[in-house]
């Protein structure tokens, strides 16, 4: 698979990632098997798929201990990347950036992880009770004692970008530039696809001007934008787009152009074998050579599908039709 560069630091990781949230946490929770996810783990390293993105809040925690009976075999062959800062408790999640807490955090992943060094380690959210820089200083010091590689910052969520005359990344931007001042910035990760463009406004440029990797999450929407699911079908309880507005039967079937356009734009690839998650995919690796697109999924079958995305090759016309497609429906709140 084609490779792309993560940071100053020039870590180089498969040009498509593998998020593994889904095998743990937040999506239906009855079709999650254990042996299986570990078959897809394998699997995208077999294809060059690198980059496996994970944190300690999945499960939380089985996530980590799933990732870690694989690198206790292929270690050499992983890029890891895991994340700190979020507390999961009965029903809410808090954030805890105190120095003392990111330390202990980093041993107890690496010690589930089973590895002695991880290679990115992302603050996932700051503790509004804790200067980020504090946070960011202990995390850097991480760096400095061999635990980890590089460190890398979760963009804030929807909700924290979205007073009034704000644009969507502009709490994040100024994170960025705080920390920046502490340690450098190696990737930031935040939502990128076609139905949530907004990072190409200011986040996607800074990451670029500044030689910053940039880690696309959600880039097939939350399954959305391969365009296998159905409008109404209904989601298990404990999946996370049983409560998300763009998710409502009446919002699927409103956002149903978009898929169509990934579609049309699939059918004039090659041999007619693309898919709409594949166009979906390499429109996010065509916004620059240091993005890398983190795709979640716990079926080996998606995995080999996502890699393929590296090999479809958009046009001019593709990338200006794909633009032009109809802003999603629905709030992202």
């Amino acid at each position: 698979m084609e490779r792309r560069t993560i940071g100053a630091g020039a870590l180089a990781v498969g040009a498509v990632g593998l998020g593994c949230m889904p095998m743990s946490w937040a999506y239906s929770g009855s079709r999650q098997r254990g042996d299986e996810s570990l078959r897809t783990v394998h699997g995208a390293l077999d294809l060059g798929v690198t980059l496996l993105d994970t944190a300690d809040m999945y499960g939380p925690f089985t996530n980590e201990l799933l990732l870690g009976r694989v690198l206790k075999e292929r270690r050499a062959e992983a890029f890891v990347s895991t994340k700190v800062g979020l507390l999961v408790g009965d029903q809410h999640i808090v954030a805890n950036g105190r120095p003392g807490y990111v330390k202990r955090a980093c041993d107890a992943s690496l010690r589930r992880l089973q590895t002695d060094v991880i290679d990115l380690y992302q603050l996932h959210r700051a503790d509004p009770e804790v200067p980020v820089e504090e946070t960011w200083g202990a995390m850097a010091e991480l760096v400095q004692a061999g635990k980890v590689r590089a460190l890398g910052l979760c963009a804030v969520g929807a909700r924290g970008g979205r007073r009034s005359g704000a644009r969507l990344h502009d709490a994040t931007l100024r994170q960025l530039q705080r920390v920046q001042q502490v340690f450098p910035v190696s990737a930031v990760q935040a939502e990128l696809s076609v139905w949530s463009p907004e990072a190409l406004e200011a986040l996607l440029p800074w990451c670029a001007a500044r030689g910053v990797g940039f880690l696309a999450a959600m880039p097939l929407g939350n399954g959305f934008l391969t365009g296998t699911l159905t409008p109404g079908e209904g989601f298990e309880s404990d999946d996370l787009r049983a409560r998300h507005p763009r998710f409502t039967a009446e919002m699927m079937a409103a956002n149903q152009p978009i898929v169509a356009g990934l579609r049309r734009v699939a059918g004039r690839q090659g041999d007619g074998s693309v898919t709409a998650a594949q166009v979906a995919l390499a429109w996010v690796l065509a916004q620059g050579p240091h993005v890398v697109p983190v795709p979640g999924t716990k079926r080996g079958r998606w995995v080999a599908e996502n890699a393929g995305s590296v090999e479809v090759r958009l046009t001019a016309a593709d990338l200006a039709e794909l633009g032009g497609l109809p802003a999603a429906q629905g709030s992202w709140d």
